[in-house]
């Protein structure tokens, strides 16, 4: 069949064409059109059809050019499901072909052209040729299109792209939000709804489009697909409200439209994804009170607090990062926090993780725990001093910043801060100084001017340089980051004073 492309006959490229892409529908077969030369075959098919925009204008002998180039693009379709088979039509000069093709009015065309395209997205390589070219353009103009199923494809093609910013901003420059926000209402094609929602998801992850989707009323549609739609629509539709609620006005919107109770209940799920995206979702909603007390009602804490048992790593994070804003926000969260039997131990074992998003995510709760006091003595009870020592050594930014708030919230019980310094949590903290992230300073000065208040630290700290790095810091325009820095040095000078004085008397 393979040879069969290289015929004169345009009927039997067309038939050998239209076979493999029926045959082509599983890895060996694919990988035997790969093996036999068939890819660069079939993307010489794509050049046969002519620049015509409308087919009324085609000559008969036109028109069989154009079924040629149809019959090509349905086999790549197929084809281009594999990633080595992706690679290979790239090579073979595929790109530029299926995007001269995308100009065409032939919807029979098109459809193969943009499943193609949608299937290549997935690899950086084409996602950066979309950008360059004028694919979005033309993805976008055919989301107007009357064909469902090329509207399904070009939404998933726009899903595949936009997680780069500025193909986010290409599709609203093109006016795709619009199309896409109106294709919500019609909700009887699961496949197209899916991608749809993918792509408006995808697309709120830029505040601009965002706005534009609360004009076109689609924070309100969405919140109406929480219900009844099949998982792949709602892991869509909750990642977008997830994007959304991080804006207060969008948090009033879901409130309002009776959106916090179908989220909670998307909490007792087992759909990994879905998981993510709906703690996320919920996380960002408890930064209103007012939707808290819905949470907090609904019993969507003690939930959230039961997926830190999730196998997953992303679940456990993502439910970790959404009990933050909980508890910051809860009426009496020392008192809520407690009622979780074993909950506090849970949490509290969680930092002998591996996975740097769980732990930092974790170290971020434990802060937030740690300001109630007695909830800080059952931590302490827990471990908790010598588990969040051990992992002092770390050169994740994102994992030290929580560590070190979590070290300085720590320390204000008992003898903690002297028990961070029997775990040698001080000279790694002290490191931290020369990161080069403005939240890793001030959180590590927090820290050390909490642990500053015991002799040893002050000791094991001016022997790491910590004078130099803090006195530096002094000047910085951010004013927490100031006072925490003075007051460490304040209190390494103290110590140093009666040092002296000791030693004179």
């Amino acid at each position: 069949m393979v040879n069969i492309l290289d015929s004169p006959h345009k009927s039997l490229k067309c038939l050998a064409a239209e076979t493999i892409a029926n045959v082509a529908k599983f890895k060996r077969a694919r990988q035997v059109v790969r093996q036999y030369g068939g890819i660069t075959k079939l993307v010489a098919l794509l050049d046969c059809a002519h620049d015509s925009t409308e087919p009324a204008q085609l000559s008969l002998y036109e028109a069989r050019d154009v079924e040629v180039a149809r019959c090509g693009a349905l086999a790549l379709w197929s084809c281009s499901k594999s990633h080595a088979n992706k690679e290979a039509i790239r090579k073979a000069g595929g790109f530029p072909l299926l995007a001269q093709l995308l100009k065409t009015s032939h919807e029979n065309m098109l459809i193969p052209v943009v499943g193609t395209l949608q299937e290549c997205a997935s690899e950086e390589n084409y996602r950066a040729a979309i950008k360059a070219g004028r694919i979005i353009e033309s993805l976008v103009k055919n989301l107007s299109s009357q064909n469902e199923q090329l509207q399904e494809h070009c939404a998933m093609a726009i899903y595949q792209c936009a997680e780069d910013e500025e193909t986010r901003d290409l599709v609203r420059l093109h006016g795709g939000l619009k199309p896409l926000a109106s294709l919500l209402n019609k909700t009887d094609n699961k496949e197209r709804l899916a991608a749809v929602t993918g792509a408006i998801w995808k697309c709120s992850i830029s505040k601009e489009n965002v706005t534009k989707f609360r004009e076109y009323k689609a924070i309100e549609t969405l919140v109406g697909l929480l219900t009844d739609q099949p998982e792949e629509v709602l892991v869509n539709v909750v990642g977008a409200l997830g994007e959304c609620c991080q804006e207060h006005e969008n948090r009033v919107i879901i409130r309002k439209c009776g959106g916090i109770q179908p989220l909670v209940n998307l909490l007792v799920g087992i759909n990994q994804a879905l998981l993510v995206n709906v703690t996320k979702a919920v996380g960002a909603c408890a930064v209103e009170p007012e939707s808290m007390m819905i949470i907090d009602r609904l019993d969507g804490v003690r939930l959230l607090w039961s997926l830190l048992k999730n196998p997953h790593p992303d679940v456990k994070a993502s439910a970790a990062w959404a009990l933050c804003p909980c508890i910051e926000n809860a009426k009496d969260a020392g008192e809520m926090v407690r009622s979780f039997v074993g909950g506090l131990e849970l949490i509290v074992n969680l930092l002998k993780s591996d996975n740097k998003e769980v732990l930092a995510s974790v170290c971020a709760a434990i802060t937030n725990i740690a300001k109630d006091q007695e909830n800080l003595a059952v931590i302490t009870d827990h471990g908790v001093v010598p588990l969040l020592s051990k992992l002092a050594n770390t050169n994740n930014n994102k994992l030290r910043h929580h560590l070190a708030e979590a070290i300085s919230r720590c320390c204000m019980w008992g003898r903690n801060r002297v028990a961070f310094g029997e775990h040698k949590a001080v000279a790694p903290l002290v490191r931290y100084l020369k990161s080069n992230d403005t939240n890793v300073h001030r959180a590590t000065a927090q820290a050390l001017y909490q642990l500053s208040e015991d002799a040893d630290n002050c000791i094991t700290m001016h022997e790491n340089g910590a004078v130099k790095l803090l006195l530096d810091m002094v000047g910085s325009p951010d004013q927490d980051l100031q006072e925490a820095a003075a007051g460490c040095i304040s209190n390494i000078r103290r110590l140093a004073l009666a040092t002296e004085k000791a030693r004179y008397t």
